[in-house]
């Protein structure tokens, strides 16, 4: 199994084939409930109707052309995204990490622009993931992320919620750009607080430095908005989304302001397959869904799950917290998270570890109530057969 893939994955044995809403179906004719949407992804589940048929309608026609012509889906799209978000423009890429290395080229060319060609660096925090491609993993946080491939760009990485740490830096003006996650995914399901988050556009404002938003993971509606950071009434200068855009096709996209619109001359950035007619349909659909009332879905959901996680942590001293919002959380446990990973995915739910004690939680948006419901009842059962801590202990 996998002689011919790079060693790249720690895969589970399961192997599915089949699926529908958010239900997966292995090759043993198991059925799993999906509390992972393939990490954030599959927003409308699998197999959807309305998003089959248009993507098999597509396919009768064109799949790909090349950004040298146009096709009837692009500005669709990136209309649909700027009306969403606030910001004036898009740039496709295939992949979150794309996104992230296109935020981080206009950073630096807008510095170019400015007369301020020295600022080349970046702020991020601890605890961020932004990608593995070399630009995006200066940006990772995770030493052990990094270690084998230094020197990679400089970054100065401060403390999550010390705002004095980030002022004394972004006070300096050699910076670019400040990267942030609205809510760590990687980092274990870790909110920033909307304070912070204020504070932190107010810094950037005053010192000239651009603020990035990496909304891959928690953007697209996944918290019940269409971005995490609009909970707290912040926009940003850039800002890169990913995952559920195009509901399981590859598609990325990097956002810019009204300032920073036209930054990018005439090849200075590209990509042969961004931003297809496939992928485009594809977002197109997903767009229109969460339109038409999925973002509500996701409020009622996550609302219903958030409360059902509390009452397990009331219950259950192994459960030391629940993060997040909207169909984006985590529990936090006590001990042995990877352990019950691998339980809940034998109960038949499908989940994942970060941050070495957080079970994370994304459920497709499509999930229905009493899907949830049977979710949690098969967290509480699983979580009830592992060691509690002495009730003694602090939480």
């Amino acid at each position: 199994m996998d002689n011919c893939v790079m060693p790249t994955y720690s895969r589970h044995d399961i192997s599915f084939v089949d699926g529908r809403g958010a239900v997966l179906i292995d090759d043993q004719g198991r059925e799993f409930l999906d509390f992972l949407s393939g990490i954030a992804v599959n927003a409308l589940g699998h197999a959807h109707p309305r998003l089959t048929s248009e993507l098999q309608d597509q396919l009768t026609k064109c799949v790909h052309v090349s950004n040298l012509f146009r096709h009837p889906y692009t500005e669709d799209v990136a209309s649909g995204l700027c009306r969403h978000t606030d910001m004036a423009s898009v740039f496709f890429t295939n992949s979150g990490s794309e996104a992230v290395e296109c935020a981080m080229k206009l950073a630096r060319k807008a510095m170019h622009l400015r007369g301020e060609p020295t600022r080349t660096s970046f702020v991020a925090l601890e605890g961020a993931f932004h990608g593995r491609t070399l630009g995006a993993l200066s940006l990772t946080h995770n030493e052990r992320h990094r270690a084998p491939f230094q020197p990679l760009q400089p970054v100065t990485w401060v403390p999550v919620g010390d705002l004095a740490a980030l002022e004394q830096q972004l006070q300096g003006r050699d910076h670019a750009a400040l990267v942030i996650e609205p809510i760590q995914g990687e980092g274990g399901i870790r909110e920033l607080p909307e304070v912070y988050l204020a504070a932190a556009r107010k810094l950037c404002t005053e010192t000239s430095t651009l603020l990035v938003h990496d909304e891959i993971q928690s953007g697209c509606g996944r918290t019940g908005k269409f971005l995490a950071a609009q909970h707290a009434g912040v926009t940003p200068d850039i800002l890169t989304l990913a995952k559920p855009i195009a509901a399981g096709l590859p598609m990325g996209a990097c956002l810019a302001n009204a300032e920073l619109a036209q930054v990018f001359a005439k090849g200075e950035h590209g990509s042969t397959f961004a931003g297809g007619p496939l992928a485009c349909r594809a977002a197109m659909v997903f767009l229109d869904e969460l339109e038409q009332g999925l973002l509500e879905q996701v409020q009622r959901r996550g609302n219903q799950l958030r409360a059902g996680l509390e009452q397990l942590q009331s219950e259950l001293p192994i459960v030391r917290g629940v993060r997040g919002r909207g169909l984006m959380l985590g529990i936090q446990l006590a001990h042995s998270a990877p352990e019950v990973q691998q339980s809940l995915a034998a109960a038949g739910l499908l989940t994942n570890c970060t941050a070495g004690d957080v079970i994370r939680l994304l459920p497709p948006f499509v999930i229905t109530s009493e899907q949830v419901e049977l979710g949690v009842q098969r967290i509480r059962s699983v979580l009830a057969d592992f060691p509690q801590p002495d009730a003694g202990d602090p939480k």
